[in-house]
């Protein structure tokens, strides 16, 4: 192999190193515009515009179909950062600093003993007024020990939401997640757009 070979194919080496470490850099100084944003006592902000994320479903586990005992008796709003969104859609994977926004919504009042009503539309559930949200971000230097998520409550109530919250023990959350979740610690068999 000629010299001249050799020092162009070295460059091309280091050029590509270069070039990977530039848009990781890149891509971690974006995250901080999307990513989460903490207090200076360690705890998570409320994100702001939630709402106009990428929506991934609502599941629902009806108290009316769980003997009165649903762990989260309503929709599960379920919201993604566009551009984590972006990320997961490209790589398969949810990137470092991804948050998946639960809104709770209950179900409206019931007229069947299966807590369904009628609407126009016909017999069902409809949602009614939302009661918490719920959190989950994968920073894997702060939750090495829940597999890289933490969870977070800010208020199982009406809003006001709490505006910060700390994260709840692995056993709270976590461990439920690690025992049963599709792909890394997410459901994703309940939120179509992860499925396309």
């Amino acid at each position: 192999m000629k010299k001249s070979t050799i020092v162009a194919v070295a460059l091309a080496g280091a050029v590509a190193v270069l070039s990977a470490g530039s848009v990781h850099q890149t891509a971690t100084a974006q995250m901080a515009d999307w990513g989460p944003k903490w207090a200076s006592d360690g705890k998570l902000q409320l994100p702001v515009g939630y709402r106009e994320w990428v929506y991934l479903g609502s599941p629902l586990t009806p108290n009316a179909l769980n003997d009165g005992k649903a762990g989260f008796p309503e929709y599960h709003n379920v919201y993604i950062q566009p551009q984590a969104y972006k990320i997961y859609k490209q790589s398969g994977k949810f990137p470092e600093g991804t948050i998946l926004l639960k809104e709770l919504q209950l179900v409206m009042e019931s007229e069947e003993a299966d807590g369904s009503r009628t609407e126009v539309s016909g017999r069902g559930y409809f949602p009614g007024a939302f009661n918490g949200i719920d959190i989950a971000v994968k920073d894997s230097k702060r939750f090495a020990e829940s597999n890289n998520w933490g969870y977070f409550n800010f208020g199982h109530h009406a809003p006001p939401y709490a505006k910060t919250a700390a994260a709840a023990p692995v056993e709270n959350c976590a461990q439920c997640h690690i025992d049963n979740a599709t792909k890394d610690m997410v459901f994703t068999r309940f939120y179509g757009p992860l499925n396309e």
